[in-house]
């Protein structure tokens, strides 16, 4: 099983940046862990129609369930100021506080048997994102799923032999692919471009907004 941590801003709605980044990165699973505190917390209860919402300073107990491209299911429990205990399940509307750290498991991941096509070099030259793939590797892939979802503009080599994988090697320190460049700086692999993927700052590569 692979795993993906997540961290979360003060003001992010929870539910909404789990959808946001399953649907984004086509990623299925669930989550393993969370510490946090919210600011506000929407969820509803059994047999009850209209979701409950609170406000104050919330400490997360536990969040547990599943997320897809096609949507969340989470039940989340929480403790209030009087140490009360409430939960139910998570709607959109809770707010991250101070922040919060998730650790999210994967699964569904594409394997080498199920690419049906080989990554190609792509004709554009000149970009500011660079990404070292092996072929077949799904992880590869999907860090070139990635990008193109974005829409930045990114140089792709592919590692085909012996000599270009000693040389990506020395060049970021990593022996594992796929690798990640930035201005010609390696910034690390494919959980790392996924961090990455929640930055405004990055995101603007795709407009080509950002000057480092």
């Amino acid at each position: 099983m692979e795993t993906l941590p997540l961290e979360l801003e003060p003001g992010q709605d929870l539910h909404l940046a789990l959808s946001e980044l399953a649907m984004q990165q086509q990623l299925s699973g669930f989550v393993l862990g969370v510490v946090g505190n919210l600011s506000q917390a929407t969820f509803r209860c059994p047999g009850q129609q209209q979701p409950t919402r609170m406000s104050g300073e919330l400490e997360v107990i536990t969040l547990n369930g599943t997320f897809s491209p096609s949507g969340v299911h989470l039940h989340l429990s929480l403790s209030d100021g009087a140490c009360q205990v409430w939960g139910g399940h998570l709607e959109p509307g809770t707010v991250v506080l101070k922040g919060a750290q998730l650790l999210l498991g994967l699964s569904g991941l594409p394997t080498a048997q199920t690419i049906q096509q080989p990554i190609q070099e792509p004709a554009r030259l000149g970009e500011r994102v660079e990404l070292a793939v092996l072929p077949g590797c799904p992880w590869s892939l999907r860090a070139r799923q990635l990008l193109e979802r974005l829409s930045i503009p990114h140089r792709l080599e592919t590692i085909e032999t012996d000599d270009r994988f000693e040389a990506f090697r020395q060049r970021s320190g990593m022996n594992t692919f796929p690798q990640i460049f930035i201005d010609g700086e390696v910034v690390g692999g494919y959980d790392d471009l996924a961090e990455l993927s929640l930055q405004p700052e990055f995101r603007a590569l795709g407009q080509g907004a950002l000057d480092r």
